[in-house]
């Protein structure tokens, strides 16, 4: 007996699923607050601010936000490589909805 495989869908089911595609996930959002914060970060220090993601993850993640425009990536070309990031202007059309999860996060977790 053979076993149909389910192939998940590429596109979007709605505005809200793609919102999430863009920005859902454990680091995303924190890497658009962290730029946020310090307008331009280089890759060790996005790597420094979240302590927690590996380094293959980072890149990985830095690599989908780029695709979707959410950040810059500006390379120099000198010894040792110097790369540095910065919001896009989509990236920073999403502050204002992260601004609004961190103060709710703020006021549950009692920091407010």
């Amino acid at each position: 007996m053979k076993k149909k495989s389910k192939k998940c869908s590429e596109a979007p089911t709605c505005s809200v699923d793609y919102a999430f595609r863009r920005i859902g996930g454990k680091y995303k959002g924190r890497i658009l607050w962290a730029l946020h914060e310090n307008n331009m970060l280089r890759y060790g220090e996005l790597g420094r601010n979240l302590s927690d993601i590996t380094t293959k993850m980072l890149t990985q993640t830095l690599r989908e936000m780029e695709k979707d425009n959410l950040i810059n990536r500006k390379v120099y070309h000198q010894v040792p490589p110097k790369v540095e990031y910065s919001l896009s202007e989509i990236g920073k059309e999403l502050i204002p909805f992260i601004s609004y999860l961190k103060e709710w996060g703020d006021k549950k977790m009692g920091r407010s």
